[in-house]
């Protein structure tokens, strides 16, 4: 009798093959935009200070886009200022909304 094979425990990969590359257009949010999670963010293992697994925000938690880069030369990363909870976040566009386009706007 053979033993089952298992497959180990693989990881999710940072890119999707079936992706369009979003640098090939301007970024969908600005600096100074309000905006809300839509989803849980835990740390990684990337947050200094907080254990792996800990939630760093949840979803309706509102912040702020405090800058604009990129990753694998193919993603828009928005740094996210959760003043509140005293954490800034790197999210991708999908996983917030806007609250607020024109909240830091000159009056």
């Amino acid at each position: 009798m053979t033993e089952p094979t298992t497959t180990p425990y693989r990881r999710e990969r940072a890119r999707n093959p079936d992706d369009a590359n979003e640098l090939t257009g301007p970024p969908v949010l600005e600096q100074g935009f309000k905006v809300r999670a839509l989803r849980d963010v835990r740390n990684d293992g990337t947050y200094p200070g907080r254990p792996v697994g800990d939630f760093l925000i949840r979803a309706g938690d509102v912040g702020y886009v405090i800058s604009i880069g990129t990753y694998l030369q193919m993603y828009y990363i928005y740094a996210i200022d959760f003043f509140e909870k005293r954490v800034v976040v790197g999210m991708r566009a999908h996983e917030m909304e806007v609250i607020d386009a024109h909240c830091n706007d000159p009056q």
